[in-house]
């Protein structure tokens, strides 16, 4: 069953807020006028505290609110569960996002209040399926508004030029390729079997929408499946690996943190 984190946050957050200030507007008046008016220590403190879940929602509110304020409009982290994004990601990386670069966005239902940057090709990128809505995906942009995206015996043309391809190993079942989009260069594998049957095809980008391709081209289900990324799906920009810790038994490593390519 799929738990809808940031709904959850956002109800929690509001309901202890209003517990909050409910508590400080009509109850807490009263319980101090019942204070100065008690004779008894014992139940001058039991007055003083208020019922438990006015406590709990004192307590909670302000880390919940902090919390909701950073994970919905600065940075959120995610985790690496497939290997679409190989070399470039592994499964089990534990990556940050950046909630602002692509514009500041309403929690839950994503609508765009403040413009900032577009995404650009070579952005690693995390945005909810097209199909549902609701899962988050990460691939990178290949393809923006106005684009013209051509991926044929697994080359890609963008407005019909060849993108620059530079072969630096030839593994066991794959190659090892240095790919540039734009000023972006990062690596992709590129497997010798053709894995991913009916990948290839012509795709017009709408305003609007985004072309998103995984780096391990013969091994991801992206925008060559199942289309375009629509704006109000954005989710951010990754830029970082801050952990790797590919199965709960295993030891945490912090030998690929850094900067995303």
């Amino acid at each position: 069953m799929d738990i809808d984190f940031p709904l959850i946050l956002v109800v929690l957050t509001f309901a202890t807020g209003l517990i909050y200030l409910a508590d400080a507007i009509l109850w807490k008046p009263k319980r101090d006028a019942a204070k100065d008016n008690s004779s008894s220590a014992a139940s001058e403190e039991e007055i003083s505290e208020g019922p438990w879940l006015v406590e709990v929602s004192r307590s909670f509110f302000p880390v919940l609110a902090i919390v909701l304020v950073l994970r919905s409009f600065l940075v959120e982290p995610f985790q690496i569960p497939s290997g679409s994004m190989l070399p470039s990601l592994e499964v089990g990386d534990f990556i940050l996002v950046n909630k602002y670069a692509y514009g500041f966005r309403l929690p839950v239902v994503g609508t765009k209040v403040i413009e900032m940057d577009d995404p650009q090709r070579g952005d690693v990128m995390v945005f909810k399926y097209p199909k549902d809505g609701k899962t988050n995906y990460i691939k990178r942009v290949i393809g923006v508004p106005g684009d013209k995206i051509e991926y044929t015996d697994k080359q890609l043309w963008i407005n019909g030029e060849l993108v620059e391809e530079k072969l630096l190993a030839n593994l066991p079942g794959r190659k090892l390729f240095e790919e540039t989009l734009g000023s972006v260069k990062h690596k992709l594998y590129e497997h010798k079997a053709q894995l991913n049957r009916g990948a290839e095809g012509y795709w017009e980008i709408p305003e609007g929408s985004y072309f998103m391709v995984g780096d391990n081209r013969d091994n991801s289900n992206d925008s060559r499946f199942w289309g375009v990324v629509p704006d109000h799906l954005v989710v951010g920009k990754a830029f970082a690996i801050w952990m790797h810790w590919p199965k709960f038994f295993s030891i945490p490593s912090f030998s690929r943190v850094g900067a995303i390519e």
